[in-house]
């Protein structure tokens, strides 16, 4: 009865565990044989005949006859007199093959025949897992949301499986609830203890080209390649593509006549303004195109210090940097240069740092959040325009123009 209702636990965990029967019958021989170790010290004489979908579990320990009296290692030897109890006519020297009833290893045992076989069951469990997402990473993956955390949200998949998103790898702006479909990236996938823990972000620049290779059918296709993407979570991002192919626009193809494609990648990244760029290996038109929407007059790159300077008119300075230096920013990510950008045929300014005697350091810092760090790049602003973009009062805007002012008059 013993053997019968532990066996048909075992047939529940394949069910709802979804192991195969070779695996499933690997795991119980593995956790059989180290309870027999435990009571007999060694495993290697017995055999473990195993059919889990019928629940038959037979054990059967292998000793040689000896004759009475000279039985030295009870595990592997027997005595003529017991080998005859078994049957009659067994002699010295012979195999014997004796049924090991499962309560002969007591009630407790049993007990930690199960405990290890759940364990196990578990360990494979998590493995299987951890293997699974392991080679989702990079791929975009759609959970559901069970339960908001501080810190972070908690999905299940449509098997159960639990994927965290941490509060660092939402957009800004996501707000989710309680059921809401969440797309993003599987980012890592990391052992605690026996148990993975599934990272997933909306982030990382991968979330963004797999959201290319999802929306754009020639991207998907291989027509277009994505060389590098870059972004500022929920702000900007910048994508340079390529294809092999001249008869194919790629920039064109991503965005779509009116932004028609790339508009629902746009909507899924919480309205991220993607600039797309075409991808060329010359250095300086790189640079040229990565500072869009800004027009450039002039590049000039230090290959060693993986520097470039850039000259544009003035007007179009405050492009090429972007609300909050975002543009100047990623075009530096994308290209690989430290960009510094100069106002072409102006010869005569000053840093904002050079007037730290009569304005405070913290409004020249606000200055600078928004690219503005010389007095021209102020002065060059509407007092209105400085006010919307800063978190500076009006009154100080104007005292600091006023300062500005006197410079160049003087």
């Amino acid at each position: 009865m013993e053997n019968i209702a532990l066996i048909e636990s075992f047939s529940e965990f394949k069910d709802d565990k979804f192991i195969d029967r070779v695996t499933l019958m690997a795991i119980l021989e593995e956790v059989f044989r180290n309870a027999l170790k435990k009571k007999f010290g060694s495993d290697d004489n017995f055999d473990i005949i195993i059919n889990p979908d019928k629940g038959d579990l037979e054990i059967w320990r292998n000793r040689v006859v000896v004759e009475d009296g000279e039985v030295e290692e009870p595990n592997e030897e027997i005595s003529l007199t017991e080998a005859r109890k078994i049957e009659p006519d067994f002699e010295v020297g012979e195999d014997v093959s004796e049924e090991v009833k499962l309560m002969d290893l007591g009630r407790r045992a049993i007990l930690a025949l199960r405990q290890n076989l759940i364990s196990r069951i578990h360990e494979h469990d998590n493995t299987n897992l951890y293997k699974q997402f392991k080679d989702l990473e990079g791929e975009i993956y759609t959970a559901e949301v069970h339960h908001i955390r501080h810190r972070a949200i908690i999905l299940l998949d449509d098997e159960g499986n639990e994927i965290i998103l941490p509060k660092d790898r939402q957009i800004p702006s996501d707000f989710f609830r309680k059921g809401d479909n969440v797309r993003g990236i599987i980012d890592s996938v990391e052992l605690k203890g026996n148990k993975p823990a599934i990272i997933m972000s909306r982030t990382s620049p991968k979330f963004l080209e797999q959201l290319f290779f999802q929306e754009i059918p020639e991207v998907f296709d291989g027509l277009i390649t994505i060389k590098k993407a870059v972004r500022i979570p929920g702000e900007k991002a910048k994508v340079a593509v390529d294809s092999y192919d001249d008869r194919i626009d790629p920039v064109g193809a991503c965005v779509g006549m009116k932004g028609s494609r790339i508009h629902g990648i746009v909507r899924e990244l919480g309205n991220e303004n993607i600039d797309v760029i075409n991808w060329t290996n010359n250095p300086q038109l790189l640079v040229t195109r990565a500072l869009s929407p800004a027009r450039v007059t002039s590049v000039k790159l230090d290959d060693e210090k993986m520097t470039a300077e850039v000259f544009l008119r003035p007007e179009e300075v405050s492009k090429a940097i972007g609300r909050g230096g975002h543009n100047i920013k990623l075009a530096g990510q994308l290209t690989g240069y430290e960009i510094d950008v100069y106002r072409e045929g102006v010869e005569e300014d000053v840093e904002l740092s050079e007037f730290s005697d009569e304005i405070d350091a913290w409004i020249i810092e606000e200055f600078k959040k928004i690219g503005l760090d010389t007095a021209r790049s102020v002065l060059e602003h509407d007092v209105n325009d400085l006010v919307k973009r800063t978190d500076l009062e009006e009154e100080t805007v104007l005292e600091v123009v006023r300062i500005l002012k006197e410079e160049f008059e003087d």
